[in-house]
């Protein structure tokens, strides 16, 4: 049987995010990002990930773990911006992995990274509603309905800064009746009938199964986000923290997140 990772679901603060990152060399050996073999792996390491990566980033790591009998992996999701904000106070991990690059750029400019940054997947907005969608929502113009029971992520973290773009680039005013702190949240609302819609990402629809309905709309395309993963420099175990980069960008890793519905980089 596999072992069971220890995943943390974190309550992300409302912190600020800062700038767009830029670059986007691999980190650790570059060679085993495009499927080569990994070397064996041992150690502990901490992986903090944006809450939409749950369950792809459990499957690779119960995958690498499976493949590594001598390696731990820790896995704790949250919203990208309060995740950020831990690594900066000096919380202890090995790798994070953002929900856009200007959450990792809170990261970079403190120059806690073992190297720069690379996008691995990207992900793209979906509506989400309960089963039967009793709200009878149709599409994004929906969400400046003020009779309907809203819910969008805090514009902070970036599913939230993404809606807000997409809104902007619109020329709609949204109108939602509660701010969450991450993706699943929102979903979770949704989930629990609490509200009329969501504005999610297509993977969470997908993860969600038939729990939620999705409905995908023609604007989506203009609030792509991209996500960015790197190994920290302050890991204790910097082998296995850039092995973990090294197996996210291989194509395994690849197809995890890929049937997890996410997109290229």
């Amino acid at each position: 049987m596999k072992r069971a990772i220890t995943a943390v679901v974190l309550i992300a603060a409302l912190t600020g995010c800062a700038s767009e990152s830029t670059g986007d060399a691999a980190p650790g050996n570059t060679e085993t990002s495009v499927g080569t073999e990994l070397p064996t792996i041992e150690g502990s390491i901490t992986v903090l990930a944006a809450a939409s990566l749950t369950d792809s980033f459990t499957e690779i790591a119960n995958d690498l773990m499976e493949q590594n009998p001598t390696l731990e992996i820790t896995l704790s999701f949250g919203g990208s911006s309060d995740l950020a904000a831990q690594i900066v106070s000096g919380s202890p991990a090995d790798v994070f992995a953002a929900a856009s690059p200007a959450t990792m750029t809170t990261v970079t400019d403190e120059g806690l990274t073992a190297s720069d940054p690379v996008d691995f997947v990207s992900n793209t907005l979906e509506i989400a509603v309960p089963v039967g969608n009793p709200g009878n929502v149709t599409g994004i113009e929906d969400f400046t309905n003020e009779d309907l029971s809203i819910a969008l992520c805090a514009v902070e973290v970036p599913c939230g800064s993404a809606a807000d773009k997409l809104f902007t680039s619109l020329g709609l005013t949204a109108a939602p009746d509660t701010y969450e702190q991450d993706v699943k949240s929102v979903l979770s609302k949704v989930e629990l009938d609490e509200v009329d819609a969501g504005l999610v990402y297509k993977t969470d629809v997908l993860a969600a199964g038939d729990s939620v309905e999705g409905i995908e709309f023609d604007e989506a395309p203009d609030a792509v986000n991209k996500y960015p993963i790197a190994a920290l420099k302050d890991s204790a175990t910097p082998d296995a923290a850039a092995a973990f980069v090294d197996y996210v960008l291989s194509e395994k890793g690849q197809a995890i997140l890929t049937a997890a519905g996410f997109g290229a980089p």
